[in-house]
């Protein structure tokens, strides 16, 4: 195949799995805002996830298949994997909400998904504007990655607190506990993209 293959181009492939992730927060606003229909968004976040897998080793393959790449081939790596993290995050919240048979939602919830969407939409932009070589645009948005991790990670606890605080039913709080938990992993997650981008910022600018 040669040292450039015409019919790969890592950008547009990791441009692909952020927007997959965005599809698929967007699918998680849609579960909670209809939880008698658990059982059909579950399963369409599960297909992104799955999605998100074909992309991730599509990457991987075309890592394999030639020497010289855009940017360091361990920062394509690093990059490609952490956005399935965020993927696998969001399927989980998704997928244990279908296992616990939630019914009902909490003060918080909405707030903590809606931080994750503007999370994931941040970093499509940041990998589209890496790929224009805007270089002090992306550490723009990688500091605004990393504050909207911050509010993440204070709404958690918020959210978690009153939980303990109002719910009386302990198996509840458990099984809200865990959902959380995937909520405020994924935003850990948008971080550790930033930290990459940031990576390769500093190895290109």
């Amino acid at each position: 195949m040669g040292l450039f293959p015409k019919d790969i181009n890592f950008f547009e492939l990791l441009d692909n799995a952020s927007v997959n992730c965005i599809d698929a927060a967007n699918n998680l606003v849609k579960l909670f805002e209809n939880l008698d229909e658990i059982e059909q968004r579950a399963n369409k976040i599960h297909e992104l996830e799955r999605n998100g897998d074909l992309i991730s080793h599509e990457i991987f393959r075309s890592l394999n298949k030639i020497f010289i790449t855009p940017i360091d081939r361990e920062d394509i790596f690093a990059l490609t994997s952490k956005l399935d993290d965020i993927l696998d995050m969001i399927w989980g919240c998704a997928d244990h909400v279908r296992l616990f048979k939630i019914k009902t939602t909490i003060n918080g919830i909405f707030d903590m998904i809606t931080l994750l969407q503007r999370n994931v939409d941040t970093i499509n932009k940041a990998i589209h504007n890496l790929r224009l070589k805007k270089y002090s645009y992306v550490q723009e948005l990688c500091i605004e990655i990393n504050r909207l991790e911050n509010d993440a990670d204070k709404l958690f606890k918020g959210v978690l607190g009153e939980l303990f605080e109002t719910e009386t039913n302990a198996i509840m709080i458990i099984k809200w506990k865990e959902v959380l938990e995937y909520l405020e992993t994924a935003a850990n997650r948008c971080e550790d993209v930033a930290n990459v981008l940031e990576t390769i910022i500093m190895k290109n600018a």
